[in-house]
C-alpha cells in the first residue's frame, strides 16, 4: 500500500512540474559561459531560440516527459534529450563545442579567398532571399522594451499670473519629485505580441505589391501611464501636471516654441465627453497597425538585399572583410565566419557575418556601429532648442532556409537601437478670453537618451492559396496591462524567454 501511494505521489509529481513553464539554461560544457541565440526544437515542430542569457522556456502544452528537445548552435555539436533527462539535468545543457575532420566533410578543394566569397554572396542575394510570390503565412512574437535616461530633466517657471504663491510652491514640489524620479527611475515600457502574420505580392500596373494581414493571438504590455519614454508624451505629462492645477471651468491653448498654439484642453467633464464620443465614430484599428508596421519594420531594415541595417553585407566597396576562419553546422555544413569594418566614410558598421558555403547565402550576422560613427538626425539646437541624433544601433540576425521555397527569411532579430535628444522648449498657457492672455510661461529642459531593445523571433512559415490568404480576417486587439511580467499568461503559448531586467521590473516599485 504505501508503495501505491509513493508512485501515485511521485506521478502527481511529475505532472505537477511539467504543468508549468519550465525555463532551461543552455551552456558551453568547457566553459560554462551561457550560449545565446541557440536552435531549440521541442518535440516534432516547435523551434524556438535562447534568449541572450541562452535561455528559453518550455511551455506546459509539453507537458510529457519523454518528448524530445534537438538542441544546436553553429561550431558545436547538435545533443538530443527528452524532457525528463533534461529535467534530471536541473534544465542545464551543455553543448560541446565541435571539433570535425575536413576529410570526412564534403568541401571544394578550391581555397577561397574573402573577396571571392563577398561576391559571390552578392550575387546570389536575390535567389536566396527574395519573398516567394505565392502568400505565406508566419506566426510571430515580438518582445519590444524602451528606456527614457535622462541626464538632466528640469521644468523652470517662468512666469506665473493663474497661480497663488501657495499654489506655485505645491506646483514647483511635484515638479521637483518628477524630475527627480525621470533620472533616479528611467521610465520603461515593455510590449509583448505573439501573432499570425500572412503576405503575399501581387503584381500590380507592372509593379510588385505586398499586401499582408495579422491576426493577434495575445498581446500584453508593461508600462507605467504617468512616466511615458517619448519626447512627444514627456511634453504632453509636463502640460498635465500644470493644467490640473487651473480653473476646471474655463478652456486654454498649449503653445510650444514656434509651432503655434495646440487645440484646446480643459479638464470640464462635459467638453471632454463631446470630445470622446466624437474620435469614437472612427473605427481605426490602432493597435493592428502598430503592430503590422513593426514587423514591417524589422523585416525590411534587416533584408539583405535591401535593408537599411545590411549594408555591409551587399555594398562590398564600402567594407574591409577578413576570412576568420571556418565552423560547421550541426549537419555538416560549412560555414565561413568573416569580420567586416568600414573601409570608406559612407560605412558604418563593424561585426561578423556567418556564410553558407553551400548557396553563399549569410546565415547569420553580428553589427554594432563602427567607433566614432552615427547614423545621422537633426541638430535644430539653436533655433528650435532640439537636437536628436542615432547613436546606437546594433544587433544579432539570424536567417533561416525554407525547405519548400528554398528561400532564406528571418528566423530571429536582436536589435537595440538609440537616441540621443537635447530638449529645450518654452512652454506657455493660453487663457482663452477675449483677449487671450498668458496665465503661464515655462522652460523644459530635457537632456539623455531613448533606448528601444527589440527582440523578434518567427516560429515557423507556411505557404497559403491564394483564396485562403484573401479568407483571412484582420481584427483589432487589446493589449493585456500589467504591472510586471506574468509567465502565467503565456504558458499555452511558446514565446522568448524575457531577461532578468524585465523579470525584474515592475511598475510599483517606481
Amino acid at each position: 500500500m504505501l508503495k501505491k501511494i509513493l508512485f501515485i505521489f511521485t506521478f502527481l509529481c511529475s505532472i505537477v512540474g511539467f504543468s508549468q513553464n519550465k525555463i532551461a539554461t543552455i551552456v558551453d560544457a568547457v566553459s560554462g559561459e551561457t550560449i545565446p541565440y541557440a536552435n531549440i526544437k521541442i518535440g516534432n515542430d516547435q523551434q524556438i531560440i535562447s534568449n541572450s542569457e541562452g535561455k528559453f522556456s518550455i511551455g506546459s502544452s509539453h507537458d510529457n516527459p519523454s518528448t524530445t528537445l534537438h538542441i544546436s548552435f553553429m561550431g558545436y555539436e547538435p545533443q538530443q534529450l527528452t524532457l525528463g533527462t533534461l529535467e534530471n539535468q536541473k534544465f542545464v545543457i551543455k553543448l560541446t563545442p565541435g571539433i570535425y575532420q575536413l576529410d570526412n566533410v564534403d568541401v571544394t578543394n578550391k581555397k577561397e579567398d574573402v573577396a571571392s566569397i563577398m561576391a559571390k554572396v552578392k550575387a546570389n542575394l536575390k535567389e536566396n532571399y527574395f519573398a516567394p510570390t505565392s502568400p505565406i503565412s508566419s506566426t510571430i512574437f515580438i518582445r519590444d522594451q524602451n528606456i527614457f535616461k535622462a541626464k538632466q530633466f528640469n521644468l523652470e517657471v517662468e512666469k506665473s499670473t493663474g497661480f497663488s504663491k501657495n499654489k506655485l510652491k505645491e506646483v514647483n514640489a511635484e515638479i521637483k519629485s518628477y524630475a527627480y524620479r525621470m533620472t533616479q527611475n528611467p521610465p520603461r515600457e515593455f510590449k509583448d505580441f505573439l501573432g499570425v502574420y500572412s503576405s503575399s505580392l501581387t503584381k500590380k500596373e507592372d509593379k510588385m505589391v505586398n499586401t499582408s494581414k495579422l491576426k493577434i493571438l495575445k498581446a500584453t504590455r508593461i508600462k507605467d501611464e504617468n512616466r511615458s519614454v517619448s519626447m512627444d508624451d514627456l511634453e504632453k505629462t509636463a502640460s498635465n501636471l500644470f493644467l490640473k492645477h487651473l480653473d476646471t471651468t474655463k478652456f486654454y491653448r498649449v503653445k510650444s516654441g514656434w509651432f503655434g498654439s495646440r487645440d484646446t484642453i480643459s479638464f470640464s467633464k462635459e467638453f471632454n465627453k463631446n470630445r470622446k464620443s466624437t474620435k469614437e465614430k472612427k473605427v481605426v484599428p490602432k493597435n493592428v497597425i502598430g503592430a503590422k508596421s513593426t514587423i514591417v519594420s524589422i523585416q525590411t531594415s534587416t533584408n539583405p538585399v535591401y535593408g537599411m541595417k545590411t549594408d555591409f553585407i551587399r555594398q562590398t566597396d564600402w567594407y574591409k572583410y577578413t576570412l576568420d576562419g571556418a565552423i560547421f553546422t550541426n549537419d555538416y555544413k560549412l560555414v565561413y565566419v568573416i569580420k567586416f569594418q568600414p573601409k570608406k566614410g559612407k560605412a558604418k558598421y563593424e561585426g561578423t557575418l556567418y556564410v553558407s558555403e553551400n548557396d553563399y547565402a549569410v546565415v547569420k550576422a553580428t553589427y554594432k556601429l563602427a567607433k566614432g560613427k552615427t547614423l545621422g538626425g537633426i541638430n535644430l539646437k539653436w533655433v528650435l532648442g532640439v537636437k536628436v541624433f542615432e547613436n546606437v544601433s546594433s544587433g544579432t540576425l539570424i536567417y533561416k532556409e525554407n525547405p519548400d521555397t528554398k528561400k532564406y527569411y528571418l528566423q530571429y532579430a536582436n536589435i537595440e537601437e538609440g537616441q540621443y535628444f537635447y530638449l529645450n522648449r518654452p512652454l506657455k498657457f493660453i487663457e482663452l478670453t477675449d483677449e487671450e492672455k498668458d496665465i503661464l510661461a515655462l522652460e523644459i529642459k530635457a537632456e539623455g537618451d531613448i533606448l528601444d531593445k527589440m527582440e523578434y523571433l518567427n516560429l515557423g512559415q507556411k505557404e497559403l492559396s491564394v483564396s485562403e490568404f484573401e479568407q483571412l480576417n484582420e481584427p483589432d486587439f487589446k493589449y493585456i496591462k500589467l504591472n510586471k511580467y506574468d509567465p502565467k499568461i503565456w504558458k499555452e503559448f511558446t514565446t522568448l524567454e524575457p531577461v532578468e531586467e524585465m523579470k525584474q521590473f515592475s511598475i510599483n516599485e517606481n
